[in-house]
């Protein structure tokens, strides 16, 4: 089960400079229940900003992958270096959390979409990569306060 987790603003930015471009703390709450203990795969910008924020704590995660094409070795986490095999042979939940390459290359595997739509516009430099919900139902969504909480899961074909 390949689950993609974001939040984007209204002109579908989720970065500046490899951090998030805003502060809100039921986005971060639900990202955090989403993720908790679950396996991960993110690319190694995404790593390294998660490090930035958590210090020498470890990450609150299950298993880390972190994809890339670098020749880099991080300790404690599964490096991957093709993505699209990753998908196509992981079997087991896996949350998708970033960035912007990794979540390409993520749609076209995704069971799951969990979409933090932030009614407003930020400034920053990393969007999410237009992608078509056409093969996607909207399952859940829920109002709060300028956010949406949107869950779409994958039409069986």
């Amino acid at each position: 089960m390949i689950n993609v987790i974001w939040a984007m603003d209204l002109n579908w930015l989720i970065g500046k400079d490899d951090k998030l471009p805003w502060h809100y703390p039921k986005d971060l709450a639900f990202f955090k229940k989403m993720t908790k203990n679950k396996d991960v795969i993110m690319g190694d910008a995404t790593y390294y900003s998660l490090k930035g924020y958590y210090g020498d704590k470890p990450l609150p995660f299950g298993k880390v992958y972190v994809a890339t094409l670098k020749r880099i070795f991080i300790p404690d986490v599964v490096m991957v270096n093709d993505a699209h095999t990753f998908f196509q042979k992981h079997k087991e939940e896996i949350f998708v959390i970033g960035g912007a390459i990794i979540y390409d290359i993520a749609m076209q595997y995704a069971n799951k979409l969990y979409v933090t739509y932030i009614l407003d516009i930020h400034e920053g430099n990393k969007y999410f990569p237009r992608f078509d919900l056409s093969n996607f139902t909207l399952s859940s969504k829920e109002v709060v306060d300028n956010l949406i909480f949107a869950q779409y899961d994958r039409l069986i074909k």
